[in-house]
C-alpha cells in the first residue's frame, strides 16, 4: 500500500542519526527527530490523495474540512481536550488499586523529588501543592501545542487509513490500523522509547495494544465527527497527560510505563471499558451517512450503515 510506504520509510530514514551517533534518544537532537516522525502520516495520507489516488476534494477526505465547518465537531472537540487528562487519572487510580503504581495523591512527593534542588537537605523552592498544580495547568493550556504534531499523526492513521480501510468492516479497519501505527514505530521501541526496559520483541507488542486500544478511541472521535481535528485533539492531550504518572507518584517509586498509566497494562484496562462503554451506548460501531443514488439521475438519497 502506497500510503504505508510513504509514512514508513521517511520516518524510518529519520531515525538513522539515533544510530549513527550512537546516543539513541539521548542525542540532544532527538526531540526534533520525534517530533519530524509525527508528521510523515500527514504527508503520506497527502500525497496518496492528491497524487496516487486522487480525491476530488483530498482536504475534507482525510477530515481537515467538513461540511458545517466547527459548528459540527466542537463538542467532541472539548472531549477531545479534558477527556485525555480525566482517563490518564482514573488509569493511574487503577493502577495504584492494583498496586503497580505507588501514588502519593496529595503530597505529591515524587514530583517535588524529581524537580527539588539537588542540595542535600534543602527545602523545595515552591510548595508541593502548587508545583502539581502548575503542571497540571500546563497539561491542559501548554498540551495544545502537542496537537500540531498530534496532527501529523491523525491525518495519516484516522484522516486517511482508517476510513480506507472500512470495507473491512469497522471492527477490522481499527484492529489493522492499530497494528500498523504500533509498528510505525519500531526504530525508537528498539532504542527503549516508552518501553525501556522490556525487550524490543516486548515492546512491539505492548505498543500495538495501546495502539489499537487507544486507536479504537481516536478513530471514533474521527467517524463520529467526521473530522480528524477532534482526533488531533485528543492525540495531543494524550502526550501532554502522560506527564500525570509524575505529578501523583511517591517518592521512590520511578513510574514503568510497561504497566503504569495508559500505556501500561493496567491502563489498557481504562481503554477497553471506554470502548465497552461506548458499544452499549451504541455509539460504536459508528453510523456513517451512505450516498444512494435515486432513480432519477442526479438525485441522492441519504440512508445510514
Amino acid at each position: 500500500m502506497s500510503f504505508v510506504a510513504i509514512a514508513y520509510a521517511p520516518a524510518w530514514l529519520l531515525t538513522l542519526p539515533l544510530w549513527l551517533t550512537g546516543e539513541g534518544l539521548s542525542w540532544t537532537w532527538a526531540p526534533v527527530v520525534l517530533v519530524l516522525m509525527m508528521f510523515m502520516p500527514a504527508v503520506a495520507a497527502l500525497v496518496v490523495n492528491k497524487w496516487i489516488s486522487p480525491q476530488p476534494k483530498p482536504l475534507r477526505s482525510v477530515g481537515l474540512t467538513n461540511p458545517g465547518g466547527i459548528k459540527k465537531w466542537w463538542r467532541y472537540a472539548l472531549l477531545a481536550w479534558l477527556g485525555p487528562p480525566l482517563v490518564m487519572t482514573f488509569a493511574l487510580f487503577v493502577g495504584y488499586l492494583l498496586g503497580v503504581y505507588h501514588a502519593d495523591w496529595s503530597g505529591f512527593s515524587g514530583l517535588v523529588q524529581q524537580t527539588q534542588s539537588t542540595v542535600v537537605g534543602s527545602a523545595p523552592k515552591t510548595p508541593p501543592t502548587t508545583l502539581a498544580l502548575t503542571q497540571i495547568a500546563q497539561i491542559f493550556l501548554l498540551g495544545w501545542l502537542n496537537v500540531i504534531p498530534g496532527l501529523g499523526e491523525e491525518l495519516g492513521w484516522r484522516g486517511y487509513l482508517a476510513p480506507a480501510l472500512l470495507p473491512l468492516g469497522q471492527p477490522g479497519a481499527f484492529l489493522t490500523t492499530g497494528v500498523l501505527w504500533g509498528l510505525w514505530h519500531a526504530p525508537v521501541l528498539v532504542l527503549g522509547y516508552n518501553y525501556p526496559t522490556v525487550p524490543a520483541v516486548v515492546a512491539f507488542i505492548m505498543m500495538m495494544c495501546f495502539c489499537t486500544l487507544v486507536g479504537v478511541l481516536l478513530a471514533w472521535l474521527r467517524l463520529a465527527s467526521r473530522s480528524v481535528w477532534p482526533a488531533a485533539i485528543a492525540h495531543g492531550f494524550l502526550n501532554a497527560a502522560a506527564g500525570l504518572s509524575v505529578v501523583f507518584s511517591a517518592a521512590g517509586h520511578p513510574v514503568d510505563n510497561t504497566s503504569v498509566g495508559l500505556l501500561g497494562w493496567s491502563g489498557w484496562i481504562v481503554l477497553a471499558v471506554l470502548i465497552l462503554v461506548l458499544v452499549m451506548l451504541g455509539k460504536l460501531p459508528v453510523e456513517l451517512p451512505v450516498e444512494k443514488h435515486g432513480i432519477s439521475r442526479g438525485v441522492r438519497r441519504l440512508s445510514r450503515r
